[in-house]
């Protein structure tokens, strides 16, 4: 529906994951037939969870510990990770700092120029552990890296930046990143992102993506939409880039997956971002609350640490159970943060979808009263949702 903002703009509503609910249907379905599974380039998870590529996030043991479990873990190849061999006194240094000294702490930090060797270091040390070896860059990266993640042996390659677009216009004699040329060229998998739209969704596809992400400015530690004012709300941007994957397969006979990025922070958001049309979501605030997490409790953006303009903050989530219990269960709270698998599998019960494919196809409402809705209790009492 478009709106009319002014004599010379007319604008269209966008909605986010929060404004919208799921309908139940005609039938239901047990859970334990439900099938989550999901593919990406090839690989087959059965939890279409992917962990961000943040240093608070992930790390090589973290990436080894997400595959064993069936998600997916990615790894930043220009963080913490990369600029130290040994990254834990970073990591202490990061969670110790008071607030008012924290971005100058960041920006010192990330200074320090990224290790080609540790790039292939960490890869190596993934794989050799069983792991999935997802890694991820700015395309700055990709184009002084890309030889040595191939021969690392790196099973997917993620290109994320803020925006991602097949057309940049960059200073005159400044080299610039050609997306398709990497895809044919990379030897691994590429996944881009993030975009919001559909006909840059369409582009990055045409490209050659593997995967496409979709989500600018929702994150728990962003602050790019406060910033920048950029971005589109996530469940308008998903079912727009879903579009595009439809009208691409039908267009090349090739499905390319859309991972909805951000925002997303319970078993409730995953189950809305996948029935607006993801094939799987990317999270990072809820990952980061595993005691295994290397942010120690806390979580920060990848922006954070820019020298110029920062457009990440960092934020206290604590730890509130191992990995497991928050990707498989069994849940200790009651707020939808743990079992995030189990909460997938009980909503396409409700709803009577079997599999993703059908799960992407479930009535979508605007609800903007659905998470306050006969809530007072818990609001006032900060219990459950109301937390």
């Amino acid at each position: 529906m478009n709106i009319q903002l002014g004599r010379t703009k007319v604008v269209r509503r966008a909605y986010g994951i929060d404004e919208t609910a799921l309908v139940p249907g005609g039938r239901t379905v047990d859970p334990e037939i439900t099938d989550t599974c999901w593919n990406l380039a090839g690989i087959e998870r059965e939890i279409p969870i992917i962990a961000s590529a943040m240093d608070s996030v992930v790390n090589v043991d973290m990436a080894v510990a997400l595959s064993r479990l069936g998600a997916l873990g990615v790894i930043n190849l220009e963080g913490v990770q990369t600029r130290y061999k040994d990254p834990n006194p970073v990591l202490d240094r990061i969670s110790a700092i008071g607030k008012d000294a924290f971005v100058p702490l960041m920006q010192e930090i990330y200074s320090k120029p990224v290790q080609e060797d540790l790039i292939y270091q960490r890869i190596k040390e993934i794989k050799n552990q069983g792991g999935i070896a997802a890694v991820s860059g700015t395309p700055v990266a990709a184009m002084r890296f890309s030889k040595t993640i191939a021969e690392a042996g790196a099973d997917l390659f993620f290109v994320q930046a803020t925006v991602v677009s097949t057309e940049h216009i960059g200073p005159e004699g400044q080299q610039t990143l050609d997306l398709e040329a990497l895809c044919q060229g990379m030897g691994v998998p590429v996944v881009m992102g993030n975009c919001v739209t559909y006909e840059v969704a369409l582009q990055l596809m045409r490209a050659g993506a593997a995967g496409v992400m979709v989500g600018i400015g929702p994150g728990a530690a962003c602050t790019s939409r406060g910033v920048l004012g950029v971005g589109i709300p996530q469940a308008t941007a998903v079912a727009d880039c879903a579009a595009a994957r439809e009208d691409y397969e039908r267009e090349s006979g090739r499905y390319v997956p859309i991972v909805a990025d951000g925002g997303i922070i319970t078993g409730g958001d995953i189950c809305k971002c996948i029935a607006c049309g993801a094939d799987a979501v990317m999270i990072g605030s809820p990952i980061a609350r595993a005691v295994e997490a290397p942010g120690r409790g806390f979580h920060w953006g990848m922006a954070t640490p820019s020298p110029v303009l920062p457009r990440g903050t960092r934020i206290k989530v604590g730890s509130t159970g191992s990995l497991e219990r928050i990707l498989r269960g069994p849940a200790l709270l009651d707020d939808g943060t743990h079992n995030l698998l189990g909460a997938l599998k009980t909503s396409m019960g409700t709803l009577g979808a079997r599999t993703i494919k059908e799960m992407q196809q479930v009535e979508v409402v605007i609800a903007p009263s659905l998470l306050t809705e006969g809530k007072v209790y818990q609001k006032a009492q900060q219990l459950g949702m109301g937390k």
